[in-house]
């Protein structure tokens, strides 16, 4: 793996496309991450001031629309990039680790927002699903959560807020919706089963990371 080379979002759409399967910060394994693939000084970086600076934060807009991957917390809910040419075989295996929501249930409401709309900023989806509350962010982020987790949900980009003088700011908002919103239906599935995308992916990602992790996280 490219640990500590890469200087740029476009590399990094590069980088996305060759692993297949690549998560945003470190989960663990030693260099699989965009994060670490990136020259020291375009990692996270504290300011005396208290602020920060973070290039690859404001890139990864950018590399889900220039790649094309999927985007979201698929690797135990960990923000994670899926290439174009694996996403079939991961939403297809997923998807049967993960059955489709119940009838009725805030899952399934959530699924009818995103659809009937096209797409939804998590702040205002959360709203919309009624969860307003104190303490309710946390319950309503669980069930987006497990929807990513089975490759119904994903993020499509990020909403910023501005500032008076229109400048962005923040750590921005997930603008939601479901990969067949974003790729279209048939990018979705595959005339393979559950099992032999598994083994599909499993065999593209031995080549960068152990068998032991692939087993835990897929």
């Amino acid at each position: 793996m490219k640990e500590g080379h890469l200087k740029s979002a476009a590399e990094l759409v590069e980088y996305v496309n060759e692993i297949g399967v690549l998560p945003l910060l470190s989960i663990g394994v030693r260099g699989w991450s965009a994060e670490e693939s990136l020259m020291p000084e375009y990692r996270y970086q504290p300011r005396p001031d208290g602020g920060w600076d973070f290039p690859l934060w404001d890139w990864k807009g950018e590399i889900i629309k220039e790649s094309g991957c999927a985007y979201g917390g698929f690797l135990n809910g960990k923000a994670t990039f899926i290439s174009r040419e694996l996403w079939p075989d991961f939403c297809n295996y997923r998807r049967a680790r993960y059955p489709a929501p119940a009838t009725d249930s805030i899952e399934e409401t959530i699924l009818e927002i995103l659809q009937f709309g096209g797409h939804a900023v998590s702040r205002d989806l959360r709203r919309e699903c009624g969860f307003n509350g104190p303490k309710m962010r946390g319950r309503f982020d669980n069930y987006v959560s497990r929807l990513q987790m089975g490759a119904r949900v994903v993020i499509e980009d990020f909403v910023y807020p501005r500032d008076r003088n229109g400048r962005e700011y923040g750590w921005g908002l997930a603008l939601l919706t479901t990969p067949e919103q974003l790729f279209g239906t048939d990018a979705c599935r595959v005339e393979r089963s559950p099992e032999e995308s598994h083994t599909l992916i499993r065999a593209h990602l031995t080549r960068f990371i152990p068998d032991a992790v692939i087993d835990k996280l897929l």
